[in-house]
């Protein structure tokens, strides 16, 4: 889907604050909300009466997101897909044409992983798109006094820098960095820079992933 926030949701806490800071991305970027949800058979063979209640299951859950998507957004427009294969799989082919994607760090069918589920982890490596990690289930909160966007590493690419400062104009937050930004703020004068080493707790970290074959890095929410 051209020019959606894509939303990898699958019913679980973690799906639910990703979602809500979907909602944001979307709102801010004035760009429709894609949410996905996919389904698979884990069983090996079965009739299709029984894949197609598990069909109806899934559909369930996608509704479900895009129910609450159009209830808490102010006329956002919400589409859906619902996909019978691998999410992972199916948030890299929409990242072709998305502006974004946002995943929980991790679902109801993940294992548990040291920082970020198996669907989080293999979009983020292959995505052609940004991708934001949301770390955490349940409602997002929302701080009283946001922090920075904060760019890991001495020596940043320009992809995680443009990113990075559309992000903290969007938010309207300053932006924190290791490296030096001086060529970088002549081109973005709207943006405040505070020194990486003694900023509040970050809006949003964003770090630069090994190249996998897409042209941007992943950004994850702490």
């Amino acid at each position: 889907m051209a020019g959606h926030v894509v939303l990898g949701y699958d019913g679980s806490d973690f799906s639910m604050q990703a979602l809500d800071w979907a909602l944001d991305e979307a709102e801010l970027r004035t760009l429709p909300l894609l949410v996905v949800h996919a389904w698979q058979w884990p069983y090996g063979e079965a009739d299709e009466e029984a894949k197609s209640h598990l069909g109806k299951a899934a559909e369930h859950v996608m509704w479900h997101g895009a129910e609450c998507a159009r209830q808490t957004s102010q006329g956002l427009r919400v589409d859906t897909d619902l996909y019978e294969g691998s999410a992972a799989e199916r948030l890299v082919e929409l990242s072709k044409d998305a502006e974004l994607i946002v995943v929980g760090s991790r679902g109801l069918g993940a294992l548990p992983r040291a920082v970020v589920g198996s669907v989080a982890e293999y979009t983020a490596a292959h995505a052609a798109c940004p991708v934001i990690v949301v770390r955490g289930p349940g409602p997002l909160p929302l701080p009283e006094n946001p922090g920075p966007i904060v760019v890991t590493g001495p020596e940043p690419d320009a992809a995680v820098l443009e990113f990075a400062y559309h992000e903290a104009r969007l938010r309207q937050v300053a932006l924190a960095a290791e490296a030096d930004l001086t060529e970088w703020e002549r081109g973005h004068p709207g943006v405040r820079i505070e020194p990486a080493a003694d900023h509040p707790p970050a809006t949003l970290m964003v770090v630069r992933r090994a190249p996998a074959g897409g042209r941007a890095s992943p950004a994850t929410c702490c």
